[in-house]
């Protein structure tokens, strides 16, 4: 059985990283000490649940976890440092801190290190999450051990629930619009006076005035989609967010 170690302190490591094409050293008190921190650890970077959701969860919840006393998001991997710097890219993670731990050093202190080499992985870490303060462990998520990949509790809604179940989760916004558009730079400056991030979808480069259409139902931009609502234009989004 994986061992739980709430109570105890992390396993003192020092991560070999790069950062401006030089060797930077991060020792677990850079990464711990003084600080409230949240860490999931997976199998690897650029894997499907990985990429898909488990990384992506956190990424997108910072803010709420900021606001909710924790420093630092960590995302922990059993991969060397450029592997994990060209998937934080990959991923547009600027919200969470992507330490390789390239020998398992960390995971194999927190009794996380399991044989993956039925899949040509070799050892790797098992997928949890933890809140660390101060380098003392107060509460971990253990995915079950079962076949396969498990993905059910080391998640960063189960997180966030645990360190404040009253926590408000932010909108989700996507706004399609297109370059040197006036009434998209509008819609954005709404959206931005609420305090809402958006992913933004310009047309021509990421979509096609096509697609644009089947998924909208309209050939003009911008158009908003919030928390999977089409609110529309820059005027409906005006009038939308007045009302909320």
């Amino acid at each position: 059985m994986l061992p739980n170690k709430e109570g105890q302190r992390v396993p003192n490591v020092t991560f070999r990283t790069r950062k401006d094409n030089e060797w930077v050293d991060v020792t677990t008190d850079d990464l711990f000490a003084g600080k409230t921190v949240v860490v999931f650890s997976l199998p690897g970077a650029f894997t499907p649940t990985c990429s898909s959701t488990h990384l992506p969860g956190y990424n997108e919840l910072a803010k709420v976890f900021k606001a909710n006393g924790v420093d630092e998001i960590v995302c922990i991997s059993v991969n060397d440092t450029f592997v994990m710097n060209e998937w934080a890219k990959d991923q547009e993670a600027e919200n969470v801190t992507l330490i390789p731990d390239g020998n398992g050093e960390f995971s194999e202190g927190m009794g996380m290190l399991v044989d993956k080499a039925d899949l040509g992985f070799g050892k790797r870490s098992w997928r949890y999450s933890m809140l660390v303060k101060d380098g003392l462990v107060e509460k971990m998520f253990i995915e079950p051990e079962e076949p396969g990949d498990p993905f059910k509790v080391s998640d960063a809604g189960t997180m966030l629930n645990y360190i404040n179940s009253e926590a408000a989760k932010p909108k989700v916004v996507s706004l399609f619009a297109k370059i040197g558009c006036p009434f998209c730079a509008r819609a954005k400056t709404l959206l931005k006076e609420k305090g809402l991030d958006y992913e933004e979808i310009v047309l021509g480069r990421d979509v096609t005035t096509r697609s644009l259409r089947a998924v909208t139902g309209a050939t003009t931009v911008p158009q908003i989609f919030i928390d999977g609502k089409l609110i529309g234009d820059s005027e409906a989004l005006a009038s939308y967010l007045a009302a909320s």
